[in-house]
């Protein structure tokens, strides 16, 4: 679980990325299981863009589900880009290094 600076640290971060995974109208489909999982292998801090999910509660409840599938944590939400967090499994391949205080 991360802390709020934490959060704050990734989202500065993420903040010149582009969105990696687009939610469209099928929503969790496997195919967009499979790409979100192998964009956090590959980059670890991602941004997701709902493209046809306008409501917040929609959003959010979409979001639950990635978190629990993946085990990655949401970082940050503006408008319709979600930003995503899970870091490398393999110690060795971490790309970011999160502060601890």
């Amino acid at each position: 679980m991360l802390k709020g600076f934490q959060k704050k640290y990734l989202r500065g971060l993420a903040h010149a990325y582009k969105p990696v995974v687009h939610i469209g109208q099928k929503g969790l489909s496997e195919s967009l299981t499979a790409s979100l999982e192998e964009a956090l292998d590959s980059h670890e801090l991602i941004k997701v863009k709902f493209i046809d999910f306008k409501e917040k509660e929609q959003k959010k409840e979409l979001l639950r589900k990635l978190e629990e599938k993946s085990q990655c944590e949401l970082v940050g939400m503006t408008g319709h880009i979600a930003i995503l967090f899970r870091p490398n499994r393999d110690p060795e391949k971490r790309r970011i290094t999160i502060p601890e205080q």
